[in-house]
């Protein structure tokens, strides 16, 4: 696979990407170096040949594995029929891509709109959910990524909406994190009980009547893969019916087998009225996205015109990928696998790690969706600094393993399809690394 390959092309993607590219969210000068030239399954690879373990699933979306041979095929073969096409035809690939993505949706949705992403399927049930009820505020949380559009990433909670606040009438407020609860709670339980009573309070405050919807990560996934503890969006169901309120829940990285389900949701007793999603649906192959949209709110737009549309709304090629993505995933037991693999083999053996290392704060998680959160001290719970972190993220990848690593936190968010001696391997690492991740420090 990579005998053909040399060290010199790796410089030379490197020579181009520094004169050439502009990347996201990096100070250009502090860009990464890191080559990938090619990969299969949970590994990919240099030009020279150099093998990683891609526990990052890169940005947490290649679900199905890297060039899983069944994707490609359907992505050249719908290549060779038609590569592209106006979104307001009829187009088979299309319609079946939709009706995969339905079958796995809850009663009472029937209708797909395709985004090419993650943020503008946030951005497109914003405005779905304003058009429907005729009301016009957002309530999003702090610890929360949404994408990099403009609703969109007001909608975030975390830094990056600070310098983008051009869209209007959002509010935020705190989700549960126990670890670090704003409530003062000490169980799941607790937290679960203060956080909702704290959003009926902020809903109150803003006034019911003038709220749209609520929009929330299932599992907030860059903010920490906050696992919802007991009873929550149950709790924020009822507070948005009861004030004719839509709820929103952004699947975009949690959907599609990350969570060891189709989607995240399906492990809580909650029923949305808009699904977002990306990332997973087709693990990126093709850029892709959309919204799944409830009965109710579709039938808004029978003889109202919807205004928004983008010129690739679901396009052919990225068609073509949901359909075999999904068809693949279902065939071959992935998402099950995906449930399995966290159960039985990164769950534990994180906590292991957790048990052998004190710079471990605490392991969640459940299916390939998992967080590590580092600390100087248990007790005060202080968070690792970014100079120790970065540290650790450069020793991980020199021992050949791509992390996600964000703020204090090492994300293990390996792909789906990820073998029970890959997780071993890549355990093996983060054990020699976080032996040491304390050197240095006090």
């Amino acid at each position: 696979m990579t005998d053909s390959l040399t060290e010199g092309l790796d410089e030379l993607a490197r020579e181009l990407d520094k004169d050439h590219v502009f990347h996201s969210w990096s100070a250009q000068s502090h860009a990464s170096t890191l080559t990938i030239a090619s990969g299969r399954g949970a590994r990919v690879w240099d030009h020279a040949g150099r093998e990683y373990l891609d526990f990052s699933s890169q940005l947490v979306n290649v679900n199905i594995g890297h060039q899983h041979p069944a994707v490609v095929q359907a992505i050249r073969e719908q290549a060779e029929l038609l590569t592209t096409i106006a979104p307001s035809t009829v187009n088979l690939a299309r319609g079946e891509a939709a009706k995969r993505i339905v079958a796995h949706a809850p009663s009472g949705f029937h209708k797909v709109f395709f985004t090419n992403g993650g943020a503008d399927a946030n951005e497109n049930a914003i405005r779905m959910a304003r058009l429907h009820t005729g009301r016009d505020k957002i309530l999003s949380t702090y610890r929360s990524y949404h994408g990099n559009t403009g609703a969109a990433v007001v909608a975030t909670g975390d830094w990056r909406r600070v310098p983008n606040e051009f869209a209007r009438a959002h509010v935020h407020f705190f989700g549960p994190y126990l670890y670090r609860s704003e409530f003062w709670a000490s169980s799941p339980e607790e937290e679960s009980e203060r956080a909702l009573r704290h959003l009926r309070r902020v809903i109150e405050a803003e006034g019911p009547s003038s709220i749209a919807a609520v929009l929330l990560e299932t599992i907030p996934g860059t903010a920490g893969v906050l696992v919802p503890p007991p009873g929550y969006l149950a709790g924020v169901r009822e507070l948005c019916d009861r004030h004719g309120i839509m709820l929103i829940l952004d699947e975009v990285m949690c959907g599609f087998g990350r969570s060891g389900r189709w989607f995240a949701f399906d492990g809580y007793d909650v029923r949305p009225d808009l699904i977002t999603f990306a990332k997973g649906v087709n693990s990126g192959y093709v850029p892709a996205g959309g919204v799944v949209i409830s009965d109710p709110i579709a039938a808004t737009f029978d003889d109202r015109v919807f205004p928004g549309g983008l010129t690739y709304s679901g396009h052919p090629l990225a068609m073509a990928s949901i359909v075999a993505t999904l068809d693949a995933m279902a065939s071959e037991g992935i998402v099950d696998h995906a449930r399995e693999i966290g159960a039985e083999s990164i769950g534990p053996a994180l906590e292991d790690l957790a048990e052998r290392h004190a710079v471990i704060g605490e392991v969640r998680g459940e299916g390939v969706f998992w967080a590590v959160e580092l600390v100087t001290d248990r007790k005060t719970r202080e968070a690792l600094p970014a100079a120790a972190m970065g540290r650790i993220k450069s020793a991980l990848v020199g021992r050949g393993l791509l992390p996600f690593v964000q703020d204090n936190r090492i994300h293990v968010v390996p792909p789906c399809v990820v073998t029970a001696e890959e997780v071993a391997d890549a355990m093996a690492i983060y054990d020699e690394v976080l032996g040491t991740a304390l050197e240095g420090e006090g």
